[in-house]
């Protein structure tokens, strides 16, 4: 298995991490948070190795993964900017905030900048109805947003604040 860019053997991981927890499969769910954890996001490889250690299919392991949407299949950005796109915020100006984000760091729904830093994801809701339209960037809450203050919001990340 390759390396996971973390300087850590990505089979090796996950054997640690499904001992844990006795290689039972009921505990699917918190090894693979435990293994996004350490490893960043759940590749194909990582996903194949924990559906052996755990004596199931690699179906079973991938359907789970893509199931949750917190899962990553995928390497994704430092920081993570979610829009909640329930009624409520599409109500309050959420697609004025969509395009204020995508403006401010170049990406769209969906994908990551190619510095890493960045990662832009759609929600349908993070019960934030009562500051509608609302964003999250990694656990940080804004909320009655308006397009203009997207960038100013946004800039504190690119300077690692």
């Amino acid at each position: 298995m390759s390396e996971c860019g973390c300087g850590v053997k990505g089979a090796d991981t996950v054997a640690v991490v499904c001992k844990r927890y006795g290689g039972d499969k009921r505990y699917l769910v918190p090894i693979l948070h435990d293994l996004q954890d350490e490893l960043g996001y759940l590749s194909a490889d990582v996903m194949e190795t924990v559906a052996e250690q755990l004596s199931t299919t690699a179906a079973k392991v991938h359907g789970v993964a893509t199931f949750y949407t917190l899962f990553y299949t995928k390497p994704h950005g430092k920081n993570i900017v979610r829009i909640c796109d329930s009624p409520p915020c599409h109500l309050e100006g959420s697609s004025s905030i969509r395009k204020a984000i995508t403006d401010a760091i170049g990406i769209s729904p969906g994908e990551t900048t190619e510095d890493g830093l960045f990662t832009f994801e759609v929600v349908s809701c993070m019960g934030l109805c009562g500051v509608a339209p609302a964003i999250m960037v990694n656990d940080d809450v804004y909320g009655n947003l308006k397009p203009d203050s997207i960038p100013s919001i946004l800039s504190k990340y690119k300077d690692g604040e």
